[in-house]
């Protein structure tokens, strides 16, 4: 399973190096480094948890464009579909 959040981390770096705007850039490097404590984690981060960072980088999406917007994208796809394996509380 850590490897569809190391995926989607990975994809928020290119996204990050890629954007134009210091704004976008810093909300993905929160949610980057927020997946990479998950991956190196042993505690899976719940429903409620991924919600908040699913909706910030929805909120990226929104503001990006390019590379940046498609690679933030793919981030928030491999993310719910890491989402869907959790348990629900």
């Amino acid at each position: 399973m850590t490897e569809q959040l190391q995926q989607a981390r990975d994809d928020l770096e290119e996204a990050a190096k890629s954007a134009d705007s210091d704004d976008v850039r810093e909300d993905i490097r929160e949610t980057t480094d927020a997946f990479a404590d998950y991956v190196t984690s042993d505690t899976q981060p719940d429903h409620a948890i991924l919600d908040q960072r699913l909706n910030t980088l929805r909120q990226v999406r929104e503001r990006a464009d390019g590379t940046t917007k498609d690679k933030v994208e793919s981030a928030i796809e491999t993310t719910e579909d890491y989402r869907e394996t959790l348990e629900q509380a």
